[in-house]
């Protein structure tokens, strides 16, 4: 989602193009600007949507002021089409001209114009559709400003509900220890409708992050997050079928009804995207703590893990205020939803979203009818969905207050947010329930992951370099938190809540990368434990010392299910000896 600030951009121009970027930028250089030096800190998206839910379809507006924070003038506005990505290989399903079929989300660009004057821009698609870059006119010149309008339509796909159901979370679960598959996020993941629930998490373009002159241009697919964004001020309107509601990280400005469409208005500011949930059975219950509203919006049969999930995220509020600092957003809102079985959660600015596969009543009458291999499994469930509302409530301040490159540099969002999962245990139920949680949400997933034969690896690496859920959640948020938590020991609670502070408050609103993290630590540490924190971080980070740090792969326990060897085919072996241990072990959100 977020930065690190060393990028090249690496276009490839004609001669002709190249001599007209020269000639342009000599006469930016030549000539006095005639914008005036902007007063805004970032830049301000203006959205209109009209969203027709049961066609899964869309058309919008879209007004940007893009404010130039890099030194020379540019020319060229670059914006992120997430929503049309594709994994490798792709291929699209075959076509049915009786109906929309299509199992992606879809964003097309119909113009592009100044907003002073409504003069058509001219722009071009690159990267198969994911990149739209905008010619403007004339240079915008430092610290200057200047606003064009995109037009663009969009959909999204109807997910077969069979992909999101509980079941089918586990055994994916299973797959991935077992054999290692491959994963990769899809757009797909977040921009689609099932259940009754819609929910389009990237639905317009976004403007590309820059550090510099240079924007951010290449984006990469993998098990992780792709979205990188810099913060920016929304003003959001969609307008819906009266009786569908509409919601989005902050609460309704405005509601107007005509006919029989309902258009509600959206502000958000220092925002780094701007998702939205539709539905027409969807509920809200909120309580405000530490000035921040949290919501939870969830649909009428999870009521009662909905509740829970906002005690849970209410009191982690509490516990992050105080201990790691004050948000700059007003509004938290949790969302209950159908995600597929490759995504446990997902992230975006003043709301996340948990799969609504883990908003299990073990009271209701549907879950006395499960087997009981699920049944038995109650605890394991509700304190899985206890560590990811903490988890994914961290996120507010790991990854959306501070930003990062999540494709880059994972480690600074998803281990930070896995290890303030771990400092709200601590704080909510006291010493000895953080310690089992140390060794079961930490601990216990790395030496798991070795046990079902996975390799120890460095956890600083890109995404790309993780195969599935299963690996990254054992290297990058199991490994990587358990960096803070050798920290913590070396300095202290003192010094180290000292650095992380430091950290936050120095990055808030900015894109980060993992020397500043690493600079805060060692800026607070006293000057003989300097290079003892240098060595703390290469030595979780950058090498593979797992096994010595955390345990080895547990070999009576591989052999008790019949695990097979590496190379062997005892998959079905292993499925068949699994039992209570693997639901007791599996049902983690992920």
């Amino acid at each position: 989602m977020r930065s690190g600030l060393l990028c090249v951009l690496r276009g490839k121009y004609s001669f002709g193009l190249l001599l007209a970027a020269l000639l342009t930028s000599l006469t930016a250089a030549q000539t006095p600007t005639r914008q005036p030096i902007s007063t805004e800190k970032h830049s301000r998206y203006q959205v209109k949507l009209a969203l027709d839910f049961d066609k899964r379809t869309y058309t919008g507006t879209e007004r940007v002021r893009f404010v130039n924070r890099g030194e020379h003038p540019t020319s060229t506005l670059y914006f992120h089409l997430y929503t049309n990505m594709r994994v490798p290989g792709y291929v699209p399903p075959k076509v049915d001209l009786r109906q929309q079929t299509s199992d992606e989300p879809r964003l097309d660009i119909s113009e592009v114009r100044d907003a002073s004057d409504g003069a058509v821009l001219m722009y071009d698609l690159d990267d198969f559709e994911t990149t739209l870059r905008v010619n403007l006119r004339e240079p915008v010149a430092p610290s200057a400003s200047t606003e064009i309008e995109i037009r663009f339509k969009g959909s999204v796909p109807e997910i077969d509900p069979e992909e999101t159901g509980l079941v089918t979370h586990v055994m994916q679960q299973v797959s991935a220890a077992l054999r290692s598959t491959r994963e990769l996020r899809r757009p797909r993941d977040t921009n689609f409708r099932c259940r009754g629930v819609l929910l389009l998490g990237s639905a317009y373009p976004v403007l590309a992050a820059r550090t510099g002159d240079d924007w951010f241009r290449k984006v990469e697919v993998s098990i992780g997050d792709t979205a990188m964004t810099e913060v920016g001020d929304y003003d959001v309107t969609v307008a819906a079928p009266r009786s569908v509601a509409v919601y989005a990280p902050v609460a309704a400005q405005a509601v107007t009804t005509k006919d029989e469409l309902t258009s509600t208005t959206f502000a958000a500011e220092n925002s780094r995207d701007f998702a939205i949930v539709a539905g027409r059975d969807l509920r809200l219950e909120q309580r405000t703590v530490e000035d921040v509203t949290i919501r939870s919006i969830f649909q009428p049969e999870h009521d009662v893990a909905a509740r829970r999930v906002l005690n849970i995220a209410a009191e982690a509020v509490r516990i992050y205020v105080k201990r790691l600092g004050p948000l700059p957003m007003k509004t938290v809102s949790l969302v209950d939803a159908p995600l597929v079985a490759t995504l446990g959660s997902a992230e975006f600015a003043g709301l996340s979203v948990i799969a609504g596969a883990f908003y299990l009543d073990f009271d209701s009458p549907t879950m006395r009818n499960m087997p009981d291999v699920i049944r038995e499994q109650q605890a394991s469930v509700e304190d899985s969905l206890e560590w990811t509302v903490a988890h994914v409530v961290a996120h507010q301040w790991w990854g959306v207050t501070v930003g990062n490159d999540p494709a880059r540099e994972p480690i600074l969002d998803e281990a930070l947010a896995n290890w303030s999962a771990l400092l709200y245990y601590r704080e909510a139920h006291g010493d000895a329930q953080a310690a089992v949680a140390l060794d079961e949400q930490l601990r216990g997933v790395y030496k798991l992951y070795r046990t079902f034969g996975g390799e120890d690896m460095e956890a600083n690496r890109a995404a790309r370099d993780y195969r599935n859920s299963f690996q990254y959640a054992a290297i990058v948020t199991s490994k990587g938190a358990l960096l803070f938590e050798a920290l913590r020991k070396l300095l202290g609670d003192e010094k180290f809540f000292a650095a992380l502070g430091g950290y936050y408050r120095t990055n808030q609103l900015e894109v980060a990368d993992l020397n500043d993290l690493r600079g805060a630590f060692v800026a607070e540490a006293p000057a003989e434990q300097r290079r003892a924190v240098t060595r703390t971080f290469d030595r979780w980070l950058s090498s593979k010392r797992g096994d010595e740090d955390i345990g080895p792969p547990d070999a009576k326990l591989a052999a008790e299910l019949g695990l097979p060897t590496k190379g062997g085919n005892g998959v079905l072996t292993a499925f068949a000896k699994v039992g209570k241990f693997f639901w007791g072990q599996m049902t983690r959100i992920r």
